[in-house]
């Protein structure tokens, strides 16, 4: 199994969100966050001071597979969430050792 976050454009959220629907992915969890890349923020003036703007508003979405299931995953949230521009997000993959869910107590690849 493994953990897929995806941190994305927050207007391309509902895009997102429609193509994880579309290759059957069956939950998910969805962040507001805040954060910055490589661009370190910008300046901007707020009633005649500088401010330094270091963090820029993103969607954070959270999901864990199966293995065989990733790359479809994936290539859905890149065709999905790209644009080309400095900004578009990234996607981090790690591994998970267990899933249990609560309610039957099934473990595994069964409680995803």
């Amino acid at each position: 199994m493994k953990r897929i976050i995806a941190i994305v454009r927050p207007e391309k959220m509902e895009q997102v969100k429609e193509a994880l629907f579309a290759v059957e992915v069956k939950g998910m969890t969805i962040s507001q966050v805040y954060g910055c890349g490589n661009q370190h923020g910008w300046k901007e003036y707020y009633r005649g001071t500088e401010v330094l703007l270091n963090t820029v508003p993103k969607v954070k979405f959270e999901i864990v597979a199966a293995d065989a299931r990733v790359e479809d995953i994936v290539n859905a949230i890149l065709a999905s969430a790209q644009t080309g521009e400095v900004g578009d997000g990234k996607i981090f993959i790690s591994p998970v050792e267990d899933v249990i869910r609560i309610r039957t107590e099934e473990r595994g690849d069964e409680a995803i």
